[in-house]
């Protein structure tokens, strides 16, 4: 059994023009930067932040977020040579296929699925409960919700997903336009946010700036302990589990990471992509630098520890505080077209890592079959489906954590895969190189990896029974069914 065995770029990038599983080349590094915003200015920049501060670190989440950035921005670099080399469907799983083997491969591929499947269902979830308070505040009697006895059934991500998913089916380059639409209209509500909330600053908030630790209790009211939910690292360690100070800074830059989604997500599209080897460059390469000013302002309306009173932190909660009651609409509705804009770019983007994985073979070949609009029809279906029963059906919020440790994960095997390629393959054209190689992408690996350990000790069980769930998988049906195992048997036979 070969489970380190390992795809050819060239057989990769041939593979691309395969008939009746090839994806449309149309769009352009604008379409990219859109949707790189779209994914990152939603659900961070109007809810995970505020409750990082609450929770986490205080007014120095402006530190959580630089770090965050940082570390992501690092780790764009790093995608950003990949997609330049192999411009294909598959992000982070496509990559390692051809650097490190298979089964690294499944596994980050595994961790996508499940990082962007938990996001789409986190954040229509939520666009559904800000489109409820939304309706409150402007007086509307209008609830999405269907109470059918003791269970609970939310339309409202049914309608989005729904939504996105029929865009999506009809072509990327109509879901990137309508993205692009919603997006500009959003980041014109959130540079109000900012201009409007700098005038509610008062200094005394930032003070202190790091809060002093305390000891931790359980903050989300499900009634986990709170061992479970301290860093996994503090657990190792024997520490008592404790909020605020500079292990709070870490943790809460561990959280904040959700709202850097956008940009491994972007790199999924690179086989729908005019030019990739310099469009997605530009692309990934955007940075995002409106969370920093929002975080000023969150923490300057409030204090950190009256935002840590409220059962749900966010943006338009800190607007309420202070008797702004007007902005807090408009941020309501920011809201309600941020979070709509996230949907659609985590629907593309979980679609394009399960079809290069059923591309494969390592899942049903049946479903990366494309139609006549050069889009997997049936494929983005299916996810939509199941991400909409997901949001509308289950109580999704706790599951926000595992959105990042899919992503750090994925991350993490990128940037190590990045020497590892520079010495297999010196021949390959190179658009972009990160600099400092080797050291440079092992600092990066090794910067994700303390993001990891700094995600609770629950995250981190959880992530262990997905892992197990997808060995099952891949070895009950994905390593005998990968078309790589059979062109090596193929090979054998003719020898």
């Amino acid at each position: 059994m070969n489970v380190f065995r390992k795809k050819s770029v060239e057989q990769t990038l041939a593979e691309t023009g395969e008939s009746g599983h090839a994806l449309k080349r149309d769009l352009t590094w604008w379409d990219l930067a859109i949707m790189g915003v779209a994914v990152a200015v939603g659900a961070g920049i109007f809810s995970i932040g505020a409750q990082a501060a609450a929770f986490h670190a205080g007014p120095a989440v402006v530190l959580s977020f630089l770090i965050a950035g940082v570390v992501c921005g690092a780790a764009v670099m790093c995608y950003a040579e990949f997609a330049s080399m192999i411009p294909v469907a598959g992000s982070a799983y496509t990559f390692t296929y051809t650097t490190v083997g298979e089964i690294v491969a499944w596994v980050i591929g595994w961790d996508l699925i499940l990082e962007m499947l938990m996001a789409g269902s986190v954040v229509s979830k939520y666009w559904g409960v800000y489109l409820n308070q939304f309706f409150e505040l402007i007086g509307w009697n209008i609830n999405t919700n269907i109470a059918i006895g003791s269970f609970n059934f939310d339309l409202a991500p049914v309608i989005i997903v729904a939504f996105f998913t029929a865009l999506l089916v009809m072509g990327t380059k109509i879901g990137a336009r309508v993205d692009g639409a919603l997006t500009i209209l959003k980041i014109a509500i959130v540079v109000f946010i900012v201009v409007v909330g700098f005038f509610y600053i008062k200094a005394e908030n930032f003070t202190p700036f790091i809060p002093p630790s305390e000891p931790a209790a359980s903050t989300d009211g499900s009634g986990v302990s709170a061992v479970m939910e301290q860093p996994l690292w503090q657990w190792a360690t024997g520490m008592a589990p404790s909020i605020y100070g500079v292990t709070g800074i870490i943790s809460g830059a561990a959280l904040v990471f959700f709202a850097f989604l956008g940009f491994d997500v972007v790199a999924t599209a690179s086989e729908e992509t005019i030019n990739p080897k310099k469009n997605v460059p530009l692309g990934l390469g955007l940075i995002i630098v409106l969370y920093t000013l929002v975080a000023i302002v969150t923490t300057g309306m409030v204090s950190y520890k009256d935002l840590a009173k409220q059962s749900d932190p966010s943006l338009a909660v800190a607007f309420k505080m202070v008797g702004a009651d007007w902005a807090a609409k408009i941020i309501s509705l920011g809201i309600v077209i941020g979070m709509a804009t996230v949907v659609m770019v985590l629907l593309l983007g979980l679609t394009r890592v399960v079809f290069a994985m059923s591309r494969d073979g390592l899942l049903p070949r049946g479903l990366s079959h494309t139609g006549k609009h050069g889009t997997p029809v049936r494929l983005q279906i299916i996810v939509g489906v199941v991400m909409a029963l997901i949001a509308a059906c289950c109580n999704v919020g706790i599951l926000s954590d595992m959105v990042n440790i899919g992503t750090l994960s994925a991350f993490t095997l990128v940037a190590i895969s990045i020497p590892i390629m520079r010495k297999k393959r010196p021949d390959l054209e190179r658009s972009f190189k990160i600099p400092g190689n080797p050291w440079v992408p092992i600092l990066i690996a090794l910067a994700n990896l303390w993001l990891m350990v700094n995600l609770s000790v629950l995250t981190w069980i959880r992530f262990v029974v997905w892992l197990i769930v997808g060995f099952a998988i891949y070895f009950g049906y994905g390593y005998r069914h990968a078309r790589l195992g059979a062109g090596e048997l193929e090979v054998a036979a003719q020898e």
